[in-house]
């Protein structure tokens, strides 16, 4: 069953390529960047197929047990403009595969020097080479690199001013995820890419941790009542452990002695939480927002937008108050 779905995502693949990109990269006279743009064809269908995927699994969900009803469905509809530009994989393919050359320069004068590259499947041989060991290997420090970056996003001011848009979500929804600055989006793939290429991931491995990790990331942002139970919550993060991540006063403002800048920062494993003590876990639901959205007093009624464009301008203002040292716009 597996090998037949497989083929058959092989078989569309290249009926897409040779009927339509090849074509059009040949009349670009971008003939040179023939097999890149094949590999971008598979990220364009994986991409299709998640989509395809959370619309049939989780937006039913959604409707049988939603955590509070959402109010603003032009924000969802918003969101959902985020995860099409995401998810069919543009901003990812140009930087993985803009790096991939640049980086096989660079091992070619490691070589030259004799010095050797750093691959993780060469850790224990006969082991870690085997194809889903590999992966959940890879997944594991990907996801590593994740939960630090995600928590210098709340407390680097200026990392903050971007990743504030992700949080302004009142009605956090399946598409949720993508939600994010085009910025805040570019300077992580960069850096998730060169991680990747430099641990030795292969470009078709790299897709499929790619698309794994983001199914598991639409899950914990949907609008559920759901989460893993007493120990599941301990093994992968659910939508209630991260939906607190979210919550008004707690994903940024809530400071304590053992966190900084919040909590519950881990993206796919909840153990980086434990072990650098920064998780929180709790029964409730919490409602999600920003602080400073809520009308005075409690906030300062601040907008980060309603639409696409005015939220990617709103949020370089902000980036650029940050960078000034400035705290309003």
């Amino acid at each position: 069953m597996i090998q037949t779905l497989i083929d058959s995502f092989a078989q569309v693949q290249d009926v897409l390529f040779e009927t339509v990109v090849q074509p059009l990269m040949l009349w670009l006279d971008l003939g040179e960047y023939l097999e890149d743009a094949f590999n971008g064809t598979e990220w364009f269908l994986v991409g299709v197929c998640e989509l395809i995927v959370l619309f049939i699994l989780l937006r039913p969900l959604e409707s049988l047990i939603p955590v509070h009803r959402i109010e603003g469905s032009r924000a969802r509809w918003n969101d959902f403009t985020y995860t099409v530009l995401n998810r069919l994989g543009v901003l990812t393919v140009i930087v993985f595969f803009v790096l991939d050359p640049l980086l096989n320069m660079l091992l070619e004068q490691l070589h030259l020097n004799n010095l050797g590259a750093f691959n993780l499947d060469d850790l224990w041989p006969g082991f870690t080479d085997r194809p889903l060991v590999s992966f959940l290997l890879y997944l594991v420090v990907l996801d590593f690199f994740d939960y630090w970056y995600h928590r210098g996003q709340h407390n680097v001011r200026w990392m903050w001013a971007l990743h504030s848009l992700h949080h302004s979500q009142r009605d956090m929804n399946l598409w949720s995820d993508d939600r994010n600055h085009l910025l805040d989006v570019l300077i992580h793939d960069i850096l998730m890419g060169l991680l990747a290429l430099a641990i030795g991931v292969a470009p078709s491995q790299y897709v499929l941790l790619i698309a794994a990790s983001r199914m598991l990331q639409s899950l914990q942002h949907a609008n559920v009542r759901l989460h893993f139970g007493r120990w599941g919550d301990y093994l992968l993060v659910s939508p209630r452990f991260h939906r607190l991540h979210h919550a008004i006063g707690g994903g940024r403002e809530s400071r304590g002695a053992n966190t900084l800048g919040g909590h519950n920062f881990a993206v796919l494993l909840p153990v980086w939480d434990l072990l650098f003590r920064s998780a929180r876990f709790g029964n409730m639901f919490a409602m999600t927002g920003v602080r400073d959205q809520l009308p005075p007093p409690q906030g300062k009624g601040r907008s980060y937008g309603h639409s696409f464009w005015a939220q990617q301008w709103l949020g370089l203002k902000r980036l650029l108050c940050a960078l000034a040292g400035k705290s309003e716009f």
